[in-house]
């Protein structure tokens, strides 16, 4: 799915989802105040929250989008090889709830409604050999797609003139340059799906 361009237009948006909900729900960790999320037709997101401008908070929130696929997929991978998957079934539903709270256009609104429409499904209607499957697919879906969208910024940010990806934000507010935060990203993903493949065997 992410390496064929029809799915991987489609199923981008998924990973969109996943990105924009680790920047909200870091935002409410670190105390600053959740104020919109946007979903994009052409897989961009963003998500709005306040607090300060600098400082531990914000850097969190920032370098969260583009982590949260990776360890959201070795997260899931974890719990179902303990026979834990309700955990990442309920998560993400509780997370889905949160975002339509905040979800501030159609689109947005369409894609968590549908996810958690499955999600839902998921945990009420469907029996363990499903769940797992599908927690499993999605999980190593994102393992992979994660690097993939870490390329993709690094295309962009040569392409394009603007610096507002989050790796600008980042260097923005520690001084170090964009290309060390893409570079920081890549490694992460990569060791999120290299410690997923050892879980595994």
């Amino acid at each position: 799915m992410t390496v064929v361009p029809p799915a991987w237009r489609f199923t981008r948006h998924l990973v969109t989802l996943v990105h924009e909900a680790g920047h909200a729900v870091v935002a409410v960790l670190t105390g600053r105040r959740l104020n919109a999320i946007r979903l994009h037709t052409d897989t961009s997101g963003l998500t709005l929250s306040t607090g300060k401008p600098r400082g531990p908070g914000m850097m969190a929130t920032a370098a969260a989008g583009y982590l949260t696929p990776a360890a959201l997929g070795l997260g899931s991978v974890a719990l179902v090889r303990v026979d834990e998957t309700d955990i990442a079934l309920y998560g993400g539903l509780a997370v889905l709830a949160l975002m339509l709270v905040f979800i501030r256009n159609w689109f947005g609104l369409l894609v968590v409604g549908i996810s958690g429409a499955v999600v839902a499904a998921l945990v009420w209607k469907a029996d363990q050999r499903v769940q797992d499957f599908a927690a499993l697919t999605f999980a190593w879906f994102l393992l992979i797609a994660a690097p993939r969208t870490v390329l993709d910024l690094w295309s962009h940010r040569r392409r394009s003139r603007t610096r507002t990806s989050d790796a600008d934000i980042l260097a923005r507010l520690t001084h170090l340059p964009a290309a060390l935060w893409n570079l920081l990203f890549l490694l992460l993903t990569g060791a999120a799906l290299g410690a997923a493949v050892w879980l595994v065997g």
